[in-house]
């Protein structure tokens, strides 16, 4: 209906930002709220066609979409670097939102240590390795990150986790990495990990409560699943 009009000849009531006035955020399509960021179209496209075209070449995944760089997005036609810096920006500003909502304090489940953790994992480009110390009463007494690797492993190094664990007097921990391939399935050096944080954790009267995999679908729990 609007192909190549520019949207100030729309119609009031479907320009994305009227629209957004006068029926709230929640009515507009992702690509119109894209299109609120982006301000301007070029010549062929108005801006939420330009919404379109971003959304199709991350296939509709946002998430994948908070994860790119200013550089590829700026590979797609009509999107300069001020665009593209808006749109990441935004999509940060959502991703902190999130971790700054109220979360639980103590790990009662998987789920509980999936809300308290997946803010600072899930959407991230490399491999993440997180440590949540635990008192008796699996109350958190601390969130530490424990290594960065690439994109497709992390190198954990179990004596530093057991020294953060001692230095807070722990009586559990909880530990947890990301795949930013989207992959929940556990690799063979994931459940050896697991074993081996377990059985030092044993020796030093430490319980292991989880290992999570986490991704921007969801989440693995190695305890829930049976694997340790």
């Amino acid at each position: 209906m609007f192909q190549n009009l520019p949207i100030r000849m729309w119609q009031e009531d479907d320009r994305p930002r009227e629209k957004f006035r006068l029926k709230g955020k929640s009515s507009l399509s992702d690509a119109e709220l894209l299109g609120v960021l982006i301000g301007h179209g070029t010549r062929e496209h108005s801006a939420v066609d330009l919404g379109k075209i971003i959304l199709q070449h991350y296939n509709g995944d946002l998430n994948r979409l908070s994860r790119s760089s200013v550089q590829e997005l700026c590979k797609i036609p009509g999107i300069g670097e001020a665009k593209a810096v808006s749109i990441l920006s935004a999509l940060e500003l959502g991703a902190r939102k999130r971790e700054t909502q109220p979360q639980v304090n103590r790990i009662q489940s998987s789920k509980d240590a999936y809300d308290w953790l997946r803010g600072k994992m899930e959407n991230l480009p490399n491999e993440v390795f997180y440590l949540v110390l635990l008192n008796q009463s699996n109350v958190i007494m601390a969130t530490e990150k424990i290594s960065e690797g690439g994109i497709s492993a992390t190198v954990v190094d179990i004596r530093i986790l057991l020294k953060k664990a001692i230095e807070y007097c722990a009586s559990a921990i909880l530990v947890a990495h990301n795949h930013p391939s989207g992959n929940l399935k556990p690799s063979e050096p994931d459940i050896r990990l697991t074993k081996q944080i377990k059985q030092a954790a044993n020796l030093m009267e430490i319980g292991l409560v989880d290992h999570l995999i986490i991704t921007s679908g969801g989440y693995y729990s190695f305890m829930d699943e049976g694997v340790v």
